[in-house]
């Protein structure tokens, strides 16, 4: 009898959960096969197409001086943005652990960025990083002149090369909260009792925080590393918003739109979004198969 009812309700489970799994299977993995499919074709045009092309959509690619733009755009944007955000982030975490005054204040402030969307940071820091001099000045190189810090007035996002790191600055704003809210909860985690043992042997404050607190928030900085690093990786919304659709500003998820849905090489627009998969794929799976790992032998 007992049996039977374990039986049953494993069956009711099974039944309960094959919904998603099969929405699962359709709607991510399925799309994904058949992306992989696309970008194996010669499909150019509304008409589908799915004559076999082999690797030549990812080799043109490789090939393409627009795509190294875009790789270049990449590292240099997750480069400034990581850093930035996991830096900043840490930072906010530390000063609101000291018991300030009104910490739930500021925490909520610093969070505050994060509930809105990248279109949203997008429109408001395109107005903060106005490049217009003169008369037409706006944003930031108007408070420089006003504070009368003439010489740190620039182009932002319209300086050739390196515009691409002026616009990470704008997700450094949204996401340095999120990264605080992370730094925070570790930091407050760790015993007290640590830190004052560390001060009976005569530690100052910042070898504390170097050889006791950093070291046991490592797991902490490699979660944000993770969640930042695959996030920028997909930047899209946040470049279209600030400048729009210019090369010197161009990533793999912008070439990607522009390809399929302007140029409607299908083809070469499913070849990139592959190629895009792999990458964040290749940056989560690991994170992924430590975490298993780890809670396996705990």
């Amino acid at each position: 009898m007992r049996k039977f009812f374990a039986d049953k309700d494993r069956v009711l489970s099974v039944v309960l959960v094959l919904p998603s799994i099969l929405a699962v299977l359709i709607f991510i993995y399925g799309f994904i096969g058949w992306t992989v499919r696309v970008s194996l074709s010669k499909w150019k045009g509304l008409n589908p197409d799915y004559t076999w092309n082999g690797l030549t959509n990812y080799i043109n690619l490789f090939s393409d001086p627009r795509f190294a733009v875009d790789v270049r755009n990449t590292v240099i944007f997750t480069s400034v943005f990581v850093v930035g955000t996991i830096l900043l982030g840490f930072f906010l975490a530390v000063l609101l652990d000291q018991g300030l005054k009104g910490e739930g204040f500021f925490r909520s402030l610093f969070l505050f960025p994060m509930a809105i969307s990248y279109i949203v940071t997008g429109v408001v820091w395109r107005w903060l990083m106005n490049p217009a001099t003169g008369t037409r000045t706006s944003g930031f190189n108007l408070l420089f002149s006003y504070l009368h810090l003439d010489f740190l007035q620039n182009a932002w996002h319209t300086t050739p090369t390196w515009g691409i790191a002026a616009v990470a600055l704008a997700a450094i704003w949204q996401m340095s909260g999120y990264t605080m809210a992370l730094y925070l909860a570790g930091l407050r985690a760790i015993p007290h009792e640590l830190r004052e043992a560390a001060q009976i042997d005569g530690a100052s404050d910042l070898q504390i925080y170097r050889f006791v607190i950093l070291p046991l928030l490592t797991p902490v900085t490699l979660s944000a590393l993770i969640i930042l690093g695959h996030m920028s990786l997909k930047v899209f919304d946040l470049i279209i918003a600030i400048a729009g659709k210019q090369l010197p500003l161009d990533v793999p998820a912008i070439y990607m739109w522009q390809t399929t849905f302007d140029g409607l090489f299908y083809g070469r627009g499913a070849a990139i979004s592959i190629l895009l998969l792999i990458s964040v794929a290749v940056l989560i799976i690991p994170y992924i198969i430590y975490t298993l790992r780890t809670e396996t032998f705990k």
